[in-house]
């Protein structure tokens, strides 16, 4: 779900209660249309995180520091340039619409009182962060939209700044009962697009909570409602709407009953989902962080990656299609022993061929049975044997390469397969300038220049059990080598994802002793969730001492091999253990 009116509407009263009054001390532009500004505030620096994101619009308070670029761009340095130091006003919504407005007082260069607005817009992929001076005039925008791209608004330097009209729809916030009646019913259409269809900022997660509240069902027709139902319905629409003016908010987090992965949420209590998925917060940042986050991140690294996963994609494919076109070559050698076979009967028996015959029926010694061998009626029958012999020895070295070359094209497309596997458990810069630097490390890409220097380093994943265990979580084939061969000792305990790609997890186990069962489940959790079945239900995952894994001569990073393991379903989770950093 994305955001809609109510959320917005909870999320800047808590704004508003965090931020008014603190003063922006740092401006940081973590992702190409991300920014994170950090507040000092009478009760601490707070960091509000703000995403124009087409694909995940998204504004909440967050205590994660992102890591920003060495170099900040250009709407950065503008925004640094105006309001860092400056104190923030006032935190509104404007109307019921999905558009938030911060205004800041700072000092312009006289060093004369002034005040500038930052207009957050969380519309999908018109999302945008666009700053006015006190005027509304445009000043600049992170993402600038001209009138080739938009004929309803330009978002320009120098322009107005104005929300576009949404035709037939009203503000839910000052609707009356004859409004209300006249906007829903007007036409006969399903009740839960009638009633999101005629206010700003309402989503169907709202409207369904209305029908439900009003004891009505989102399969009625606005048709088919009596006028004491459309009284009642509006009785449910105005309770809501007095709770949302009087902020009187219950965030509430919807999970998925099997997976338990966030659904929906929403800026009040939701009936018409189970009780037992429903997950209530203090506060729509902590809520919004829960369900976001991750997703954020995904979709970050998703956008940053895309270069080197078509890349590694159409190297797999290519792959693919040669391990195809061997596999069919190794095929092909099947009929090599025959035409030993032949070659040694025609020794045998190539006496009775007489010349200018066509073929030569024998017995076949080797099964006793008939056999009709094909001759080259200019040939000798013994001209005819080394004919088949030279055939057999050609199929012969065939097959050997084949095989040779078959296995070569298997491990690419593992190693491959594993590298984007890697791509998949990216979390930053760092994880994924170590996919490049590997593919470069074994030639699949060449190093061009000197590259992009790219802000820390990548590390594995440091967990910590409740029993005081250190579990370890490798992103990368040289982090998994890393780990395996230099971190683990021979009684720690390796844990991996059976038959597909995925993380090496190692718990230390420095007393050599036995690890509470909680901890195996743990560690194999985290090796589900690390892996390629992180979507399933479940995954098989193999565990046992370090010591018995081994490591083949030549083989790329990441590879290893072991033959006596132990095994256990798990589900995939980082629950149990907590991050540290």
């Amino acid at each position: 779900m994305a955001f809609d009116g109510s959320s917005i509407h909870c999320l800047v009263s808590e704004l508003n209660r965090e931020l008014t009054g603190g003063r922006i001390s740092k401006i940081a532009q973590p992702e190409a249309l991300e920014l994170q500004l950090t507040i000092k505030t009478a009760a601490g620096n707070r960091r509000l995180l703000i995403s124009a994101n087409a694909s995940l619009p998204l504004i909440y308070l967050t205590e994660e520091n992102k890591t920003a670029p060495l170099t900040a761009p250009v709407f950065c340095m503008l925004l640094r340039k105006h309001i860092q130091g400056g104190h923030i006003s006032s935190i509104e919504q404007i109307g019921f619409e999905r558009v938030i407005r911060i205004r800041v007082r700072h000092m312009d260069e006289l060093g004369d009182p002034a005040e500038k607005q930052l207009y957050i817009e969380i519309m999908g992929k018109h999302s945008n962060i666009i700053f006015c001076d006190q005027e509304d005039k445009i000043i600049d925008a992170i993402k600038r939209v001209p009138f080739s791209l938009s004929s309803v608004r330009e978002v320009l330097p120098g322009r107005d700044y104005f929300i576009p009209a949404q035709e037939g729809r009203h503000n839910p916030l000052n609707s009356s009962q004859e409004e209300f009646i006249s906007a829903v019913f007007s036409s006969p259409r399903p009740l839960v697009k009638a009633i999101y269809s005629a206010y700003t900022g309402f989503s169907p997660v709202i409207a369904n909570e209305i029908l439900c509240r009003a004891g009505l069902s989102s399969a009625n027709s606005s048709a088919e409602l009596t006028e004491i139902q459309q009284i009642q319905l509006y009785g449910a629409f105005d309770r809501m709407m007095t709770d949302l003016s009087q902020e009187r908010f219950s965030p509430c987090l919807i999970r998925d009953a099997k997976s338990g992965a966030p659904r929906e949420y929403a800026a009040f209590c939701i009936s018409f989902y189970p009780k037992d998925t429903l997950v209530r917060y203090e506060s729509i940042s902590r809520l919004l962080v829960d369900y976001y986050a991750g997703r954020n991140r995904a979709t970050n690294m998703q956008q940053k990656s895309s270069d080197l996963r078509h890349l590694l994609t159409t190297l797999l494919d290519r792959n693919r299609k040669k391990e195809a076109i061997q596999k069919k070559q190794l095929k092909d050698t099947e009929k090599m022993d025959l035409y030993r076979v032949r070659g040694e009967l025609l020794h045998t028996y190539g006496y009775s061929a007489r010349p200018g015959d066509r073929s030569l029926t024998c017995v076949n010694y080797y099964d006793n049975k008939e056999i009709v061998i094909p001759l080259d009626p200019l040939l000798s029958a013994q001209e005819n044997a080394a004919r088949c012999f030279a055939r057999y020895e050609k199929l012969k070295r065939t097959k050997e390469a084949s095989l040779r070359l078959i296995e070569e094209t298997s491990l690419a497309i593992a190693h491959l397969e594993s590298m984007l596997t890697a791509l998949d458990l990216a979390e930053n810069s760092a994880d994924l300038e170590a996919v490049h630097q590997e593919m470069i490390r074994y030639g699949y890409i060449k190093k061009k220049g000197k590259g992009k220097k790219i802000q820390g380093k990548s590390k594995p994943l440091h967990y910590v059990t409740e029993d005081g265990y250190d579990i370890y979580v490798g992103k990368n084939n040289e982090q998994n080598d890393y780990l395996t061969f230099k971190v683990a000792t021979g009684n720690d305990w390796w844990f991996h994802a059976k038959k597909i790609h995925g993380s090496h997890v190692i718990v230390k186990n420095p007393a050599g002793g036995e690890m509470p069962d909680q901890v195996y489940e743990i560690a194999a959790s985290l090796a589900a969730y690390y892996s390629q079945g992180r979507e399933s239900g479940s995954v098989e995952v193999d565990y046992l001492q370090k010591k018995k894994v081994k490591k083949p001569a030549g083989a790329v990073a990441g590879f290893v091999v072991y033959y006596s393991n132990y095994s256990l379903l798990a589900r995939p989770s980082t629950e149990g253990a907590r991050l540290v950093d």
